[in-house]
């Protein structure tokens, strides 16, 4: 009873003091919400990879918007959900707050026959932070120029046609489901764990092709290793110009992203939320760190908590639905 008294507190002195009702009081706050203490960030994977940067990188911008300090900590293992798991579980101050992205909130409930921990009811979105897309490639030497010879390949085919996983349940893996479920079409999956290896055998012939992150196949796509075929998002990307989305290539409403969330355990005080929310729109707004999404093909997204509420619930229904209708499993 003390901890909800408390909380309730926190979130009535925070909206006392203007938090959520304009820019200038909620900075002049922050030490008032904070106590001083750290904000710990739980990143779900491992050090070094894309969603450790963009995370590292949000970090620190609202660290110099906000004046808190606020310090990363990664958690990875179980495709996201442990890191997210202790997100849920920990205490709803505003002091431990994590980086959720597609998987572990949208594709692995409908996914994973048990979860610790329920999206929908066990986390808050704080605020949508990017959206990346994944981007269809073959070896620079294939036969097949564009995606509709993969599909007719794979069509005069079934089964024989071979897509790398870079892991399974992973956005990439979840795109060509999407597009062999809307081209009604068959591909034998080979899952790998992790990018490095997957583009191994993509590159040596024992499959056929891909949907990486541009931060796994950019740089093989520019030395003309892999050839880029689609881009899963709904516009070209601005690193891939001449490259056109799998929309264009005849699969119109087609979208598949990475996407990421600040997410807060469900109970946190909505004025600590939209607290949070005003420092992450003020670190994505901050010219560095849209440099460095652009670099890598991200998009900003940003918004109100309400705004990233409704489009994760939009995600989660859209993932589940394909995984029901096209029979999708783990296995």
């Amino acid at each position: 009873m003390k901890s909800i008294t408390r909380r309730s507190a926190i979130g009535a002195a925070l909206i006392a003091m203007g938090i959520g009702a304009g820019t200038g009081a909620w900075a002049q706050s922050a030490a008032d919400y904070t106590g001083g203490r750290p904000i710990k960030l739980i990143v779900p994977y491992t050090p070094g990879g894309g969603t450790d940067a963009v995370a590292r990188a949000v970090a620190d911008k609202i660290t110099q918007a906000s004046g808190w300090t606020v310090v990363v900590e990664n958690r990875p293992g179980a495709s996201g959900n442990i890191g997210m798991d202790a997100v849920a579980k920990s205490k709803a101050d505003g002091l431990t707050i994590g980086m959720g992205q597609t998987a572990n909130l949208a594709i692995n409930p409908a996914l994973m026959p048990k979860m610790p921990f329920d999206p929908k009811t066990d986390l808050a979105p704080v605020a949508l932070v990017a959206s990346l897309p994944v981007i269809m490639v073959v070896r620079a030497d294939s036969k097949w120029t564009k995606l509709s010879e993969v599909v007719e390949a794979a069509k005069a085919q079934p089964d024989q046609v071979k897509q790398a996983l870079a892991g399974t349940g992973t956005v990439g893996h979840l795109a060509g489901e999407l597009l062999a479920y809307q081209g009604k079409f068959k591909v034998l999956n080979v899952p790998y764990k992790g990018a490095s290896p997957a583009l191994t055998d993509l590159l040596g012939g024992s499959t056929d092709f891909m949907f990486g992150t541009p931060q796994a196949v950019l740089e093989m796509i520019k030395g003309k290793r892999l050839r880029a075929l689609a881009v899963t998002s709904p516009s070209r990307l601005k690193v891939l110009p001449d490259v056109p989305t799998v929309a264009e290539s005849g699969y119109p409403g087609f979208e598949a992203v990475d996407w990421k969330a600040i997410v807060a355990p469900a109970a946190t005080p909505p004025a600590v939320v939209q607290a949070l929310n005003q420092a992450t729109e003020k670190a994505l707004a901050n010219p560095a760190m849209l440099e460095l999404l652009a670099n890598e093909g991200s998009s900003p997204l940003g918004g109100s908590p309400s705004r990233a509420q409704s489009y994760i619930q939009a995600e989660q229904k859209k993932w589940a639905e394909l995984i029901e209708k096209a029979q999708i499993t783990l296995e």
